[in-house]
């Protein structure tokens, strides 16, 4: 039976809400299986609250936990046995499809390069969330954090790990944009102009030239590409204009009696609106160019969020991820190339 490996002890809300979603998902697919990493008795005390299989569920006690408050790199070296070291060991072993975590995201990033590796010929993982858009789908941001500085060719590397992740969510042929401070083909510093060009010529994938940061909800695009930095204000924007709307619309239907009376007429509209705006709800995102299946998740995560990130592993498996970028990665002969 394939596994997920869940870090039980990361995030604000563990361990209650990573079990709890961790539970809701082995109800809702059959098939596979939960690992477990953390505190033994604090895991088994949020277990018995829930009815489920127990030969789906295993747990691999740890003594440690990294918090936000570590240095990644001393905590990833130093804290061997936490819930994160562990289930990224763990990982390496076969039949575990992926791991999940909604701890620190610099210690999952550098567990993951330590432990895990990179697949060859990348040069830098990156971070692929998923943005709700109009069209009722997601569009995928690639980098959103782990790449603060880039150079031309992470970006095009984005592009081909990105399309190749969208290929195993059925889109056969994911559109690709650039995120710019404007559309025409000149915007933007050195680095996007270089970035710009290499796309251009990059075969493989289709690459539809330079959005802005209002194209990435309006879903004109499958894949975003972005370098760290701007992926990450970009995102955390995104974030702030569905706290805004939702914070507003609650204030505005409080404001009256006749107000109260029209949110009873649009209560459906505006649940809905809540809901797209709700980029938590698609799971997590994954670390795209590690050797094996990594997702983060926000470490605010609630049992919502995890449950579909679970299923993000799952899915990513069983559409051979990892096999997809290598291939891109060998056609466009980036395969042998120094990390």
């Amino acid at each position: 039976m394939t596994k997920v490996i869940v870090d039980a002890m990361g995030g604000d809300n563990a361990p209650a809400e990573i079990i709890k979603g961790a539970v809701l998902a082995l109800g809702k697919r059959k098939a596979f299986g939960i690992t477990f990493t953390g505190d033994e008795g604090l895991i088994e005390y949020e277990l018995r609250k829930y009815s489920y299989d127990a030969s789906r569920v295993e747990i691999i006690g740890c003594k440690e936990v990294i918090t936000g408050d570590d240095i990644p790199t001393t905590a990833v070296r130093t804290k061997r046995d936490s819930s994160l070291v562990v289930g990224l060991r763990l990982l390496k072993e076969e039949g575990y499809a992926g791991f999940l975590s909604a701890g620190s995201t610099g210690a999952v990033l550098t567990g993951g390069v330590m432990h895990i590796g990179r697949i060859k010929g990348v040069m830098r993982p990156a971070l692929c969330p998923g943005i709700p858009n109009v069209r009722g789908g997601q569009t995928l941001l690639c980098d959103c954090g782990a790449n603060a500085e880039c150079k031309p060719a992470y970006l095009v590397q984005f592009g081909m790990m990105a399309s190749a992740y969208a290929r195993t969510k059925g889109i056969e042929n994911p559109k690709v944009g650039l995120l710019n401070n404007g559309t025409e083909e000149h915007k933007g510093d050195p680095l996007h102009q270089e970035a710009f060009a290499l796309l251009k010529e990059l075969k493989g994938i289709d690459f539809v030239g330079n959005v802005e940061g209002r194209d990435i909800m309006y879903g004109d695009v499958d894949i975003v590409v972005s370098d760290g930095f701007s992926g990450n204000i970009a995102l955390k924007s995104v974030e702030g204009c569905g706290k805004t709307v939702s914070s507003v619309l609650k204030s505005e239907f409080k404001r009256n009696l006749g107000s109260k009376m029209s949110y009873l007429f649009a209560r459906k509209q505006i649940n809905r609106l809540r809901e797209m705006l709700d980029y938590a709800r698609l799971g997590g995102s994954p670390f795209l160019g590690l050797k094996k299946l990594v997702v983060k998740c926000h470490g605010s995560s609630k049992a919502n969020s995890i449950t579909p990130a679970v299923f993000q592993i799952l899915d990513a498996y069983d559409g051979d991820l990892i096999g997809k970028i290598t291939a891109m990665l060998q056609e466009a002969g980036m395969a042998s190339e120094e990390a």
